[in-house]
C-alpha cells in the first residue's frame, strides 16, 4: 500500500456519509455518563481526580458499556464521561480532533477499517508499550492470545496493535423457520444466492411479507456492506492487482443486478431507506422472512426484551456463487487518542471494557445472549454463552471463515472484505452506493450506475497514485 498524506486522509474521513456495518440510531444528542463526577473519589496513587472522555456510538452494546462503567469508576476512582453521537457525526468530530491533536477525547470508538489508516497518521496510540508495562498477572488475565487472530490483525499496523476489540462480527443469513415451513421450503446450511432468491420468492408469496430484507440505504457501511460480499461471491472486485477499476466488469455488474432484482422481486418496499436498524426491526417483529446481515444481530433477535421471534430463527452461512466463504469481517474497537493527557488511565479503561471479565459481567448482569460477541475464543467455549446463544457455533464458523487479507475470488491489491482499506474508500464507497441507489429506484439502469462508478474508482486509483 502506498503512503498517503494526512490531508487526503482527513478529507476522505470527514466526508463519510454512511453508517457502519452495525449501524446506529439516526439522531442522538451528546450525552454524559449519569454518574456524578464530583462524588467520584480520586485515584489514591495520583492524588487528583482523573476524568476520561469516551467518544462512542449509541448501539446496544455501547449502551451496556456506559451502564457498567460505574463499576470501573468504583474500582479505579477514574471518572468516565461519554460523548454519544450518531456515527456520521461521531466520525467527523473524532477525525477532526485526532487530526489536529485537540485532545477533546481520550478514547475513541473506531472500526477495523480505520485502525491502520489512523495508526499510519499517528492519530492513535500504539499499545505494545502499555502491555509491556502491565504486571505479569494482569497481562496473563487479559490474555491477548484469546482474541481471534483475524480481529487482532485488522487492528494492527507494522506489526503493532493500535486498538482493542469491543465486539466483532461476520455476516450470515437469518430466516424465520415458521415462514419457510408454511411455504414448504428448506434452507440449506450453505446456500447459494440462486437458492436464496428462489426461496425468498416462495416465502413472500406464502406469507405476504418481504421474502428477504437487504440494506438499500446508501452508504459505504450500509448498502455496500452486504452488497460488497455479494460482489465478492459473484467473482467481482473493486480493483485488480494493477489497480485497474473493475466496477463495470461482467462479474460486478451481474452481482449488482442480482441484488437489485432480488429486492424488486422479493425484498422490502422502499429499500433505499432500509439500513441495519430498519432491517432489524422488520425481522425482529416478524414482518420479514429472511435477512442477510451482521452476525451481531443474532443476539438482538434472540433477546426476549426486544424481539418477537425468539426461538423462531434459523441460521445459514453467507450465501455463495462463484466464490465460497463470503462473510464480512468487522469490529468496533477502542483506541487511545495520541493527544490524550490521560493515556495510562485510558489504557486501564480499554483493557477493562474488552476483557474476559467484562464479557462475563455483561453475561451475568444483562443476559448471556447479549454478551459482546466475536472477539474472544473463550466466549465460544463458555457453556453459559453457548446455552443462551443457539447461534454461537455458526457465528464462530463464520468468523473463522472470513479472510480479511484475501477477500475476493481473484487476487487484489487491497485488504478488507466489505471495504477497500484506503482512505479514499469512505467517499468512493458512498458515491458508488448513491449510484446504485439510483438504479434500485429505477432512475438509471444498473449498467449506467456501474459505468459511473467505474469512472469514480479509476479517478481514485490515478489521483491516489495507487495505479502506476
Amino acid at each position: 500500500m502506498k503512503k498517503r498524506n494526512t490531508s487526503l486522509a482527513l478529507l476522505s474521513l470527514t466526508t463519510m456519509l454512511a453508517l457502519s456495518a452495525c449501524g446506529s440510531p439516526a439522531t442522538q444528542a451528546p450525552s454524559k455518563n449519569s454518574n456524578n463526577a464530583e462524588s467520584t473519589p480520586a485515584p489514591a496513587s495520583s492524588g487528583k481526580k482523573v476524568e476520561l472522555t469516551v467518544a462512542t456510538v449509541n448501539n446496544p452494546d455501547m449502551v451496556v458499556m456506559q451502564k457498567l462503567a460505574k463499576d470501573f469508576e468504583k474500582e479505579t476512582g477514574i471518572t468516565v464521561n461519554f460523548s454519544v453521537l450518531p456515527e456520521n457525526d461521531l466520525r467527523k468530530q473524532v477525525t477532526t480532533d485526532v487530526s489536529i491533536g485537540g485532545g477533546k477525547f481520550d478514547i475513541v470508538t473506531i472500526g477495523n477499517y480505520d485502525a491502520s489508516i489512523w495508526a499510519k497518521n499517528k492519530w492513535i496510540e500504539p499499545l505494545t508499550s502499555y502491555f509491556d508495562k502491565m504486571p505479569a498477572d494482569e497481562k496473563a488475565k487479559y490474555d491477548l492470545d484469546d482474541i481471534f487472530p483475524a480481529i487482532r490483525d485488522g487492528l494492527s499496523y507494522n506489526n503493532e496493535l493500535y486498538a482493542l476489540p469491543f465486539y466483532g462480527e461476520s455476516s450470515m443469513l437469518y430466516y424465520n423457520k415458521d415462514m419457510l415451513a408454511k411455504a414448504g421450503v428448506t434452507m440449506p446450511d450453505n446456500p447459494t444466492w440462486d437458492q436464496v432468491a428462489e426461496i425468498a420468492k416462495k416465502v413472500k408469496a406464502a406469507n405476504n411479507v418481504p421474502g428477504i430484507v437487504l440494506r438499500g440505504m446508501p452508504g459505504w457501511g450500509e448498502m455496500m456492506a452486504p452488497l460488497d460480499t455479494i460482489i465478492n461471491a459473484f467473482g467481482g472486485s473493486w480493483y485488480d492487482m494493477n489497480w485497474n477499476a473493475k466496477l463495470n466488469s461482467a462479474e460486478t455488474v451481474k452481482a449488482v443486478k442480482f441484488y437489485a432484482d432480488l429486492l424488486k422481486d422479493a425484498g422490502e418496499p422502499g429499500a433505499t431507506t432500509t439500513g441495519f436498524t430498519e432491517a432489524l426491526t422488520l425481522m425482529s417483529t416478524g414482518k420479514a422472512a429472511m435477512w442477510y446481515d451482521a452476525t451481531v444481530a443474532a443476539g438482538f433477535l434472540n433477546n426476549p426484551k426486544n424481539s418477537q421471534v425468539v426461538g423462531k430463527i434459523g441460521y445459514a452461512m453467507a450465501p455463495t456463487a462463484a466464490k465460497d466463504n463470503n462473510g464480512w469481517l468487522w469490529s468496533w474497537n477502542l483506541a487511545i487518542e495520541e493527544s490524550s493527557k490521560n493515556k495510562d488511565a485510558a489504557f486501564k479503561f480499554i483493557t477493562w471494557a474488552t476483557s474476559k471479565d467484562y464479557i462475563n459481567k455483561v453475561g451475568e448482569s444483562e443476559g448471556w445472549v447479549v454478551a459482546p460477541p466475536g472477539t474472544r475464543k473463550s466466549t465460544y467455549d463458555n457453556p453459559k454463552y453457548k446455552e443462551a446463544a443457539p447461534f454461537a457455533d455458526i457465528v464462530l464458523k463464520s468468523l473463522l471463515a472470513a479472510n480479511f487479507s484475501k477477500p475476493t475470488k481473484d487476487p487484489v491489491p487491497y485488504q478488507g472484505i466489505q471495504f477497500v482499506n484506503i482512505p479514499e474508500f469512505q467517499q468512493l464507497g458512498t458515491d458508488v452506493s448513491q449510484n446504485i441507489s439510483a438504479a434500485l429506484t429505477g432512475i438509471i439502469s444498473v449498467e449506467e450506475a456501474m459505468n459511473k462508478s467505474q469512472e469514480l474508482a479509476e479517478k481514485v486509483a490515478v489521483e491516489g497514485k495507487y495505479k502506476k
